[in-house]
């Protein structure tokens, strides 16, 4: 009920290997860790994420030349309203 599997070194039968492509696999395992230690590293900068969202809000909110979208505006302008609407309404019920 041992194990079952056997490394690269086990057995009589496992391919032996020259010491150029041993080192090129690990300089190719070294690459993919690297890689998985960036992806995890970026997952957890919340700071450069906030950053990310920050400036793709803007980017969606802007005009190529920086200028607010006109739906934007619009948008806001119909919160200012419902806000002063709902001020007012609040108010007259207070009397």
């Amino acid at each position: 009920m041992g194990d079952q599997t056997q490394g690269p070194h086990d057995g009589a039968s496992a391919e032996q290997k020259t010491p150029e492509q041993l080192e090129a696999e690990i300089a190719q395992q070294r690459e993919q860790l690297a890689g998985t230690v960036d992806q995890l590293a970026a997952k957890l900068d919340v700071k450069s994420q906030a950053q990310q969202r920050v400036a793709s809000l803007k980017d969606a909110a802007t005009t190529d030349t920086g200028k607010p979208r006109t739906e934007v505006i619009a948008a806001a302008g119909s919160l200012v309203a419902m806000a002063v609407v709902l001020l007012l309404w609040r108010r007259r019920g207070t009397r």
